[in-house]
């Protein structure tokens, strides 16, 4: 009978042990009103340690950059594996990106996260350099319409570029010497109105191994 009744109450005890185990491997709990699925993690007692987001109550969920930059989490798409996060503030009267002081946005290159292949950047207030790249700084460029719709970065050189996997998708730079001020758009249509756009920096993540 002793093992029997072992066993009545050890069952129900490690199947509660497993219900704990996997709510925690499954995700973390909310962040204001935002899910917080599995692998990202707010704390070191759920998710994945390695794919590492910040949640604020108050201000919701946030990335921070390499160099320490907070970034506000928009959007999480488990599907895809991807999050999108506010890019910079522009300062109007002197057309620098807030992370100008850090060279703008930067992973680490062994990070979980990458910049995906859906983001178009505009970048502002370049130099005569930049004409040398292969980027797009004519008059029919994107970042015109930009300019001219919100009224700051006017009258200074301006490109835009699709970022693709012929380029670092651990950075968008930016610095004095070259652009001073960027923004992105995810999965920007061609021809469609500003209105339109969908304003961030979508990164993409890795399953974990």
């Amino acid at each position: 009978m002793k093992p029997t009744l072992i066993m009545v109450y050890l069952i129900p005890l490690l199947i509660l042990i497993s219900f704990a185990h996997s709510f925690f491997l499954d995700g973390c709990p909310k962040c204001g009103d935002m899910d917080v699925p599995f692998p990202l993690s707010t704390n070191d007692m759920c998710g994945n340690i390695k794919y590492k987001i910040h949640c604020n109550n108050t201000i919701g969920l946030g990335f921070v950059s390499s160099d320490g930059l907070y970034y506000k989490i928009i959007s999480i798409n488990t599907f895809a594996n991807t999050l999108v996060i506010t890019p910079p503030i522009i300062e109007k009267d002197t057309c620098q990106s807030s992370d100008l002081n850090v060279g703008g946005f930067r992973l680490e290159d062994n990070s979980p996260f990458s910049i995906s292949s859906r983001n178009t950047v505009l970048l502002f207030n370049c130099s005569k350099n930049i004409l040398l790249s292969p980027l797009n700084c004519s008059s029919s460029s994107i970042c015109r319409q930009f300019e001219e719709e919100k009224g700051m970065c006017t009258g200074s050189l301006c490109c835009s570029f699709l970022k693709d996997a012929s380029m670092t998708n651990h950075r968008i730079r930016v610095r004095v010497e070259g652009c001073t001020a960027y923004t992105s758009i995810v999965d920007m249509k061609p021809g469609s109105s500003i209105d339109s756009w969908n304003f961030g920096i979508e990164l993409k993540w890795l399953p974990p191994s």
